[in-house]
């Protein structure tokens, strides 16, 4: 027999959030978290989505990104917010159904267009409570050194070889060390397409669980391996002269896309290859080192 998705605590629990009684569930893909996602339908006719943490840490990231949602209301890049449950370790975030949204790829220059609007709208964006600073990330966003130290992980995708990586190393630790993270902006920390929809023309962002304050060319420098890799422009045709944000992203897959895939997660390294494949030659491209 299967196991419903909703067990009786659990249903009890969003229906009294909602005021409204939940007639059907379907279980919805995406994302790298083990939470569960949830299109609910609702007795009115109307649907809405749920995601219940079962972990610890999809726990503490939903308790983070329900911070953003109650922070900062109805700001036109995140999707409308329907209600929030901290209940010991299975709280439950609810939000605007966005299943008939657009869902990119493909991009268009107009599609691109409202993501940049979007952007500088988080940028803009009064900062929620308690919010980390990006500059507490370095060590995770700075990986040259260990790929020095153990470049088995990058070499094995066949990606560039061992005499390119020597060559090149001094040139990707020195921008990487001249990265800026410190600034006073809203940052994502997570842009590309599986947490960008549109609804009509307005780009909506998904996933707040990074979000962090510091320098707001972040959001737009990790967003755009993933976006030329889709077949938008070249990274540097958005965001120029961005040496220490290419060698450092370029460093941050070329560690982990490798490796084998963490549990509940099976796509993630392929997700993570696609954007190493356009982040390592923006990197060669901007410190003028030759092609890998």
């Amino acid at each position: 027999m299967t196991e419903p998705l909703l067990s009786p605590e659990l249903r009890v629990r969003l229906e009294e959030a909602l005021g409204r009684r939940i007639v059907g569930a379907t279980r919805r893909t995406g994302g790298y978290s083990l939470a569960l996602r949830l299109r609910l339908e609702l007795a009115d006719g109307t649907f809405v989505f749920a995601k219940v943490a079962t972990t610890e840490p999809t726990a503490n990231w939903l308790r983070r990104e329900a911070v953003v949602y109650q922070a900062l209301g109805s700001q036109p890049f995140l999707a409308e917010f329907r209600g929030w449950s901290d209940h010991g370790a299975q709280p439950f975030l609810l939000l605007e159904d966005l299943s008939e949204a657009h869902w990119p790829p493909p991009w268009t220059s107009a599609r691109i267009d409202s993501v940049l609007t979007a952007l500088a709208a988080v940028r803009r964006a009064p900062l929620p409570p308690n919010t980390p600073p990006l500059e507490a990330e370095r060590l995770v966003l700075t990986r040259w050194a260990e790929l020095a130290a153990a470049p088995e992980p990058l070499l094995s995708l066949g990606l560039c070889s061992a005499a390119w990586l020597d060559h090149a190393l001094p040139s990707l630790l020195d921008a990487e060390s001249q990265l800026v993270l410190s600034g006073e902006s809203l940052v994502h920390l997570d842009i590309r397409s599986d947490n960008l929809c549109f609804v009509g023309e307005r780009a909506v962002i998904v996933d707040w669980n990074w979000s962090c304050v510091g320098n707001p060319d972040a959001d737009l420098a990790c967003w755009l391996p993933s976006l030329h890799a889709e077949g938008g422009p070249l990274p540097e045709t958005l965001l120029p002269d961005a040496a220490p944000w290419a060698a450092a992203l370029a460093g941050f897959f070329g560690c982990q896309a490798g490796l084998p895939p963490p549990e509940g997660a099976p796509t993630v390294r392929t997700v993570q290859r696609t954007q190493l494949e356009s982040a390592l030659p923006w990197a060669a491209r901007a410190l003028g080192l030759p092609t890998p």
